[in-house]
């Protein structure tokens, strides 16, 4: 009878972000919910359409709306290293760079690599 060796369990690594912002300043589009643009509304004591009209546009896909950039393609709520929306920001920037990320990230990107146990 042949014996089978399990292959040891593949280990998992979770990004632990070093608010370096520099995903902040990437070009593209950082999509957003409705229920995500009535929170961050809220969060900014701003109403509804006045906050569409003033910080979203059409995405590039036209699926849907992104937040604005600046010229130079940070975020508009990136001031300085600092997110003034961090407690609400979109659930794109929050996903980063754990479940979503973009060809060369980690050149860019300050996110210390944590080695997770493994599940057994």
């Amino acid at each position: 009878m042949a014996e089978f060796m399990s292959a040891a369990p593949e280990k998992q690594v979770y990004y632990q972000c070093q608010r370096c912002t520099n995903c902040c300043r990437w070009p593209g589009d950082v999509k957003v919910s409705g229920d995500e643009v009535e929170s961050i509304a809220a969060f900014l004591s701003a109403e509804v359409p006045v906050f569409l009209e003033r910080f979203t546009r059409l995405r590039a896909d036209r699926r849907g709306l992104s937040l604005i950039s600046r010229a130079d393609s940070s975020c508009i709520f990136l001031e300085g290293r600092d997110c003034i929306i961090n407690e609400v920001k979109p659930q794109q920037c929050r996903d980063f760079p754990n479940k979503w990320n973009f060809p060369g990230w980690r050149q860019v990107c300050e996110a210390i690599p944590v080695e997770l146990e493994p599940v057994k």
